[in-house]
Order: C-alpha cells, then sequence, then structure tokens
C-alpha cells in the first residue's frame, strides 16, 4: 500500500477492483426482468394510495377510464392471455424492455451530443 492510501479516509480505488459498466447494467437488467416477470405478480391487490383515499372519501365514483384502458397492456396485463401469471409477467417484461430502450436511447443521445461539443 502506497503512503497516500494509507492516509486517505476514501481511497478512490477498492481492494477488490472495480466492477465494469457492462457488468452492472447486465446484472440491473436480469435483476429487473425477473422482478417484473416473476416477483410482480405476488404485488398486492388492494387499491393503491389515490384509489384508496377516494373510496374513503367518497369520490371514487367519478373515476373516469384512462385513454390508454383499451391497450394491450391496460391495468397491468397482456390482452389476449389468459393465463393471469403469465400476462402480468409478460406485462412487467415489456414495460421493463420498453422502460430500458427509452433509457439507452436518452443515455446515448446525451453522450453523443457531449462529445460533440468537445
Amino acid at each position: 500500500m502506497s503512503p497516500s492510501t494509507a492516509t486517505d479516509p476514501h481511497p478512490t480505488t477498492s481492494p477488490r477492483g472495480r466492477v465494469s459498466t457492462r457488468a452492472l447494467v447486465v446484472v440491473g437488467l436480469v435483476v429487473s426482468l425477473l422482478v417484473a416477470a416473476v416477483v410482480s405478480f405476488y404485488a398486492s391487490a388492494q387499491p393503491d394510495g389515490l384509489e384508496y383515499v377516494a373510496e374513503q372519501v367518497g369520490f371514487i365514483d367519478r373515476a373516469e377510464d384512462s385513454a390508454v384502458a383499451g391497450s394491450p397492456l391496460a391495468d397491468y396485463g397482456t390482452a389476449g392471455v389468459e393465463d393471469e401469471r403469465l400476462s402480468v409477467g409478460l406485462a412487467g417484461l415489456v414495460g421493463v424492455a420498453v422502460t430500458g430502450a427509452v433509457t439507452f436511447a436518452l443515455v446515448w443521445l446525451l453522450r453523443r451530443r457531449g462529445a460533440d461539443r468537445d
């Protein structure tokens, strides 16, 4: 250990080494897909906070369907898939895939834009 790292309470490198960005992204993606496909089925069937308050206060009857209520992925499921577990899992997978694609596209565009400034 060099003298500078012996006295530095926050060294810039860890003893184990760095985790590559690619490994971090892959592990994050796998965990996200597992949560979306498997764990999402076990989410609470109870109403969310807004819906609960609307029931308690008495204005739930004024609620209207969303403009996208008839879409293939409406209401946390996949239209046309009869098995509820599979339907919810597929909707979760599609949600993760779309969110990931938009995120990666934005990061790519912003990095490219930053490189053009240099």
